[in-house]
């Protein structure tokens, strides 16, 4: 079923009520593939199964890990949601927007933490930047309404069969664990050569860096030929 390409991402949750709503949330509409990191409660706990009602099984088979690139590393599409609007070079796209993804493709949904959301760093990991419309005097969302309101409108889209997406089989896009590596690899280069003089610019340049990758929408291949370029310029100093 396609419900199992698509992947919930919690970043740094604070309340284990809400974590347990989202897992609920997401069983609501066949959902069943949870990530949280770097959660702030104890992951799991009794709070967050009571919570999450009949969705237990969401939470016992929910992944915990403590950085957003090892959550990232069996991803192909990340969208993140965000109230604010980002001043980057990343594509910002709308609710009716998402039946123009390849659901073929794992895709993972990115929700920030309920204090702050998603800060630009953490922004500049995903493909797309998604923001649910609201009152515009009152945009904040609860993270499991803001969840449920997405997986509702991805449910609709997937059980239409309607997808205008084409693209040839014979491609392979490159997953995110695949473009980390190569930005990683590319960031060691540059720090070898410090490249990155001013220390301060230095997360605002790696965040345009990886939003420079993501929005390429890079093939597997074309990312393996930039890996043996980077690799290739570290060994030529």
């Amino acid at each position: 079923m396609l419900t199992s390409n698509i992947t919930f991402i919690l970043h740094k949750p604070q309340l284990s009520e809400n974590i347990g709503s989202c897992a609920r949330g997401m069983k609501n509409f066949n959902f069943n593939k949870l990530i949280v990191v770097n959660p702030k409660p104890i992951f799991p706990n009794d709070k967050i199964l009571a919570t999450s009602v009949g969705a237990k099984n969401v939470i016992n088979n929910s992944k915990n890990y403590e950085n957003i690139e090892k959550a990232l590393k069996n991803i192909d599409i990340v969208i993140a949601t965000s109230a604010r609007f980002r001043n980057k070079n990343i594509k910002h796209i709308q609710l009716e927007d998402l039946k123009k993804i390849n659901y073929k493709k794992k895709v993972a949904f990115l929700f920030g933490s309920e204090a702050s959301g998603l800060s630009n760093n953490e922004i500049s990991y995903a493909n797309y930047t998604l923001q649910i419309p609201t009152n515009p005097d009152f945009k904040s969302l609860n993270l499991s309404h803001s969840l449920i309101i997405v997986a509702h409108y991805v449910s609709n889209i997937i059980n239409s069969k309607k997808f205008p997406f084409k693209k040839s089989d014979k491609v392979k896009s490159a997953s995110k664990k695949e473009i980390v590596a190569m930005a990683n690899l590319c960031i060691k280069n540059l720090d070898d050569i410090d490249f990155f003089k001013t220390k301060e610019k230095k997360p605002i340049m790696l965040e345009n860096l990886r939003n420079i990758f993501y929005r390429m929408e890079l093939s597997a291949k074309e990312t393996r030929i930039l890996s043996g370029v980077f690799a290739s310029l570290g060994k030529k100093r």
